[in-house]
């Protein structure tokens, strides 16, 4: 048992160091699966609520709704949706919407917007809402429209890959409140007549259209950069006449230079990226397709 006729204690030292220096690397093991499995909970954590608002609620301390004089909310929805739903299995609506709204996702990760969430085929985007950008939310909202209305025109139902994908869209900016609602599944909840006023240009607009009020008119003037044309005057329901607006497109000498101390910041998608996002068609196999 002691060949090297070692003194009894040297022995034992010995053993005691192994195990200490065994056990440090094990505790560095555990560690580190420790830390992979926080960045998982943290991320799955702030894919449901704002990083600032998960926080607070993590530190225990009361979340209070809070007030934001500007921002630019988003509505879309799908044209035909309950046609389509009536002819289609549950299992194919959830995974058309799981695959569309997954390509949605991955288009907004772009921009400085807040996904506030997705009730049945609607879409719920906002900007300058946790965090304040300035005037720019209208401009990451109308970037962001413009690119969700385009990769809809190369999007395929995956199980009716002959069906045009359509949507509509509105946007309106204006003043909100925003806060945590509930204890349990709590959701980050934005309140107050904007909202309501951006759902009512996304129900009057039209398919693979994006129909804007005129306070968010007006901030895109002033921003620049956009193409948008007047629609007229239409009478909204609770709100009466409203004069609105088609945005279009941008213009190609749209600047996007801001200055360092805003938030807010411009992150172009390039088109043919699209091409690399599951259910998307390119623009080359689309055209052979007709």
């Amino acid at each position: 048992m002691n060949p090297n006729k070692v003194s009894p204690v040297d022995m034992m030292m010995t053993l005691m160091e192994k195990y200490s220096k065994h056990l440090e690397l094990l505790v560095a093991e555990r560690t580190q699966d420790l830390m992979h499995e926080k960045q998982k909970t943290d991320r799955l954590l702030y894919s449901m609520l704002p990083k600032q608002v998960a926080d607070d609620l993590r530190q225990g301390k009361p979340s209070q709704a809070q007030s934001y004089t500007s921002a630019t909310v988003f509505f879309s929805d799908i044209v035909g949706f309950t046609n389509l739903s009536s002819t289609s299995t549950p299992y194919q609506v959830v995974d058309f919407l799981n695959k569309l709204y997954t390509t949605f996702d991955d288009i907004i990760d772009n921009y400085d917007v807040y996904k506030v969430e997705t009730i049945g085929d609607a879409y719920m985007v906002v900007s300058g809402v946790p965090k304040e950008n300035g005037i720019y939310h209208a401009s990451e909202i109308a970037s962001m429209a413009l690119d969700l209305v385009a990769v809809c025109k190369t999007f395929r139902i995956p199980h009716k890959p002959n069906t045009q994908l359509r949507i509509r869209a509105g946007i309106h900016s204006g003043p909100v409140v925003a806060g945590v609602v509930g204890t349990k599944m709590p959701r980050y909840c934005l309140f107050g007549d904007t909202v309501n006023t951006a759902s009512r240009m996304e129900s009057t607009s039209e398919a693979l259209k994006i129909q804007c009020s005129s306070s968010a008119y007006e901030l895109l003037k002033q921003i620049g950069g956009y193409i948008l044309v007047c629609r007229g005057t239409l009478s909204i329901k609770g709100k009466g006449d409203m004069t609105t607006y088609w945005l279009e497109d941008k213009t190609r000498t749209s600047t996007k230079n801001i200055s360092p101390d805003t938030s807010g910041v411009f992150k172009e998608v390039e088109r043919e990226a699209y091409d690399l996002i599951p259910g998307v068609l390119s623009t080359e196999a689309l055209s052979t397709s007709f």
